[in-house]
Parts: structure tokens; sequence; C-alpha cells
């Protein structure tokens, strides 16, 4: 397991004003991502050293928004003024987590700007629903270089996630100790004051620590 990537729910100015602004703080742009056809959302990333990348996720007026569990907690977070949604764990292998879920993954692509299709499989949406703290789980199906992360230049990274939560909540519900995803990740875990889940972020930027 390693965190993968961390997804922030667009806010009222919509994908493009968020992005825009989020990228103005940290003095960059992030590029546009595509549509997840199956969940009725749209996105655009921001690539981060270690294989892992921000993702900004706006929910589509489609059909498939109503019915699949991500679209409906992208609905429901923007709903609430936009703001981080939750964090991804990368898996080798998401069977084991089908059996303990009882549940099979979900098959979700998108194709890029220039006509690549990325694909993937996912499982634990249900679960951040209910307890935002909790991650869920991703086992890409694209070689490495397909990576949302590939286009990193090594300007940014992830200095810090700071979480409301318990750590021993999302031990128990990632199956090992919390530290196994997040090992290479400072963590600062908070008591929840009010929804659980990720108070901020702190990423590193060529002009300094940027909090968000």
């Amino acid at each position: 397991m390693r965190l993968d990537h961390l997804s922030f729910a667009a806010g009222p100015d919509g994908l493009a004003g968020t992005a825009e602004r989020l990228g103005a703080l940290l003095g960059t742009s992030f590029t546009d991502g595509g549509v997840h056809p199956r969940f009725g959302t749209r996105n655009m990333i921001l690539p981060l050293t270690d294989s892992t990348y921000l993702e900004i996720v706006e929910v589509l007026d489609h059909p498939a928004s109503d019915k699949a569990p991500f679209g409906q907690a992208v609905r429901a977070r923007s709903a609430h003024g936009g703001g981080w949604l939750g964090w991804v764990v990368a898996v080798d292998d998401i069977t084991p987590l089908e059996s303990r879920l009882g549940r099979e993954a979900v098959v979700g692509n998108r194709h890029r700007p220039d006509g690549t299709e990325l694909r993937w499989r996912q499982i634990g949406v249900n679960g951040l629903i209910a307890d935002p703290q909790l991650p869920f789980f991703i086992q890409w199906e694209v070689p490495a270089e397909l990576h949302p992360s590939a286009g990193a230049d090594g300007r940014f990274s992830l200095a810090c996630l700071e979480i409301a939560g318990d750590p021993q909540r999302v031990s128990e519900w990632l199956g090992e100790s919390v530290e196994a995803p997040l090992e290479d990740v400072k963590v600062e875990w908070v008591a929840p004051n009010g929804t659980p889940g990720i108070n901020a972020v702190q990423i590193q930027t060529p002009t300094g620590l940027v909090r968000l």
C-alpha cells in the first residue's frame, strides 16, 4: 500500500475556478485530467514527487453522478462549499480488499486530452462517505509511465497531511497499520472537532511551504 493521491472537491467557483485559485496559491497550474464517464465527474491534476498527485474533481450533470458513490461523494462535498474530499491508497492487488469488504471493485476510466485512456479499479468510497477520515483504494491498470504523477518536475511535494481522525480506526479499515501507506508522509493527527477527514494539506513549493 502507498499513498496515491489526494482529492479536493470543487467549490462554488467550479472546477476551473477552484484549480485557478489553488494554483495561484501554489504558484503553478493544474492540468486537465478528463472526464470519468462511469462516475459522472471530471478532474484536473497536479503531479507531485514520490508518485503522488493532487486531484481537483467536479461532479457533472450526468445520470452516473447520482448512481456512483464517487459522484455522490463529490456532489455532497461541493454542496457544502467544496474542500478536501479524501485520500486514496494504491494497492498492487485489490482482490483481498474485495473479499474483506464483501463487494467487487468498480472499474474507472478517463481519457486524457491527448486521447490516452487511463483505467483502474477502485473500492471503498462508501466507507469514505460514512467516515471521511477513511481512504478508499485504487489499483491502476496502466503502466507506471501513464500514472497521473508521471509528469512531476520535482518542484512540488507533499510535506504534511493533517487528518482529523483516529489512526487506530484507519488502521482497522486498511487491514494493517496506517503507517504503511503513509510511511514517507508526515501526518499530523488531530481529534475531530466536527466532521473527521483531511483538515489541510501542506505542499512544499519552490517558494516555500503552502498550506491548503
